[in-house]
């Protein structure tokens, strides 16, 4: 059984005055490299970043030694349904991938032991695993998918939304996380805790 790993990085970050791709947070490290970091060290295989807005500036935060492969949503302006239905366009060309976890890059407090706790299916049963992790009852990421759903999910993907409507439509299992994390989503500088502007991913 092999998983893989999907970071979604594509955005424009109006809220936050710049590509989330682009943040390095108030230890040093840019959030780019800190969720493919959290994706292979989970163990996750052939992790995919999705990449749109700058992504040219984005590309030189990525981790070194770490093995990634770059899909360029190239209509990421239409919304989160861009970005997820290429993180699974360019998943499918991995023939060995049976299941991807899903996440996003702005979630600054997600660690390797709920992506473990996501990607811990039986062997048989990844093809066709549907998994969302929960955090004081409330759904967030990551999300696990496994592949018999990707194609029938990017048909439905439209506009600004992502694979939720799919996942309960389908009974996605609910994976409880709330020990694991916040699940908490950073989308503007004050919930940074810190001034944020464009010197921050200019100096990396």
């Amino acid at each position: 059984m092999t998983i893989g790993g999907v970071l979604l990085a594509a955005g424009a970050g109006s809220r936050m005055g710049m590509p989330k791709a682009l943040v390095v947070g108030a230890d040093g490290q840019p959030w780019l490299a800190r969720g493919v970091r959290v994706l292979t060290d989970a163990g996750c295989e052939h992790t995919v970043v999705v990449l749109g807005a700058r992504a040219d500036e984005a590309e030189n935060l990525l981790p070194d030694g770490v093995a990634v492969t770059v899909g360029i949503a190239e209509d990421w302006q239409s919304g989160l349904s861009a970005s997820l239905r290429k993180g699974l366009e360019v998943a499918a060309t991995f023939d060995d991938v049976d299941a991807v976890v899903i996440t996003l890059v702005d979630l600054p407090d997600l660690g390797v032991d709920a992506v473990c706790r996501l990607g811990s299916v039986p062997q048989g049963d990844a093809r066709t695993a549907l998994r969302q992790a929960h955090y004081g009852g409330r759904p967030g990421h990551p999300v696990l998918i496994g592949r018999d759903h990707w194609l029938p999910l990017r048909r439905s993907l439209t506009g600004d939304s992502g694979a939720r409507k799919y996942l309960e439509a389908h009974g996605a299992e609910r994976v409880d996380c709330s020990d694991l994390g916040s699940g908490r989503d950073v989308d503007s500088p004050r919930e940074l805790g810190r001034p944020l502007d464009e010197q921050d991913a200019g100096s990396i």
